[in-house]
């Protein structure tokens, strides 16, 4: 009932100019920022997890090498927030004003202005995707971590080598921890994205603002972001959901979930099948 008189309120309160909500909901302006929204998630996504599995493997290796780099870079982009990496990408150019390629101690092949090769957008990338394999990373050791180490002896015996044992065993097994955690991540990287405005990235955010700055209808344009942002939200979550439910199957407590046969039962003096 409570939850019904405030949704009443909101429907209700002239205040928040539904009709201007509507008139602005699917105009040109928004449908770009809503795209390039949801093309900075996925590229990040992608890249952010291919990166952190690199780094997961590098932690779990044998090498004191590999595990101190890895754990030196999740701790470095773990310890820093998401913004002031974004703005220290955005300014690297006071850092580095050339980027140049050359034989060492000899002449230079050829070099180029950091200024005019990072744009915004691929400041915005590069930022955000090395903060996300930061957590990726951790999110797939667990993952990997997660499997019975008893998997890994088996392939082992079998002649299997380290990289086929990951990819076909460990791997797929690992899905059923990781994939709650990424889905997670994949939400929260979707509505991270709009950060960037700080940067003048024309993402969803971003372009709202700049409608509302023009018209100064600032609580109507807020209310298309956030309405956009649920619903894609919301078909995300149902996708996490059967994702979850396909790498998930034959484990659940029925014990044999999506199987097609009826479950165990224990009893005290013996094993029955199907009850």
């Amino acid at each position: 009932m409570v939850f019904a008189l405030v949704l009443r309120s909101v429907v209700l309160n002239d205040a928040f100019q539904w009709d201007v909500v509507g008139r602005y909901f699917t105009t040109s302006a928004v449908l770009h920022g809503l795209l390039l929204t949801l093309w900075l998630t996925g590229v990040v996504m992608v890249l952010g997890f291919l990166a952190g599995t690199v780094l997961a493997v590098m932690r779990l290796s044998e090498s004191p090498v590999l595990r101190t780099l890895s754990w030196g870079y999740v701790w470095i982009f773990r310890s820093t927030p998401l913004l002031v990496q974004l703005l220290f990408w955005f300014n690297i150019g006071a850092l580095y004003p050339t980027l140049g390629l050359g034989i060492p101690y000899g002449p230079e092949l050829f070099s180029v202005k950091t200024v005019n090769l990072l744009g915004p957008t691929l400041t915005a990338v590069i930022g955000l995707t090395l903060h996300e394999s930061a957590y990726a990373a951790e999110v797939v050791r667990g993952g990997i971590l997660s499997v019975d180490p008893g998997q890994t002896e088996a392939a082992q015996a079998l002649g299997l080598s380290r990289l086929r044992t990951l990819r076909r065993i460990v791997v797929p097994q690992a899905m059923r921890s990781i994939v709650p955690t990424a889905g997670n991540m994949l939400i929260g990287t979707l509505k991270g994205t709009s950060i960037v405005s700080v940067l003048a990235v024309h993402d969803l955010l971003y372009s709202v603002q700049l409608v509302y700055n023009q018209n100064y209808q600032v609580i109507p344009l807020l209310l298309v972001a956030t309405l956009w942002y649920v619903a894609v939200t919301t078909l995300l979550s149902a996708g996490q959901y059967y994702v979850e439910r396909y790498y998930t199957r034959g484990t659940s407590r029925d014990g044999a979930a999506g199987t097609g046969r009826k479950p165990f039962h224990f009893t005290k003096r013996r094993y029955v099948y199907g009850g």
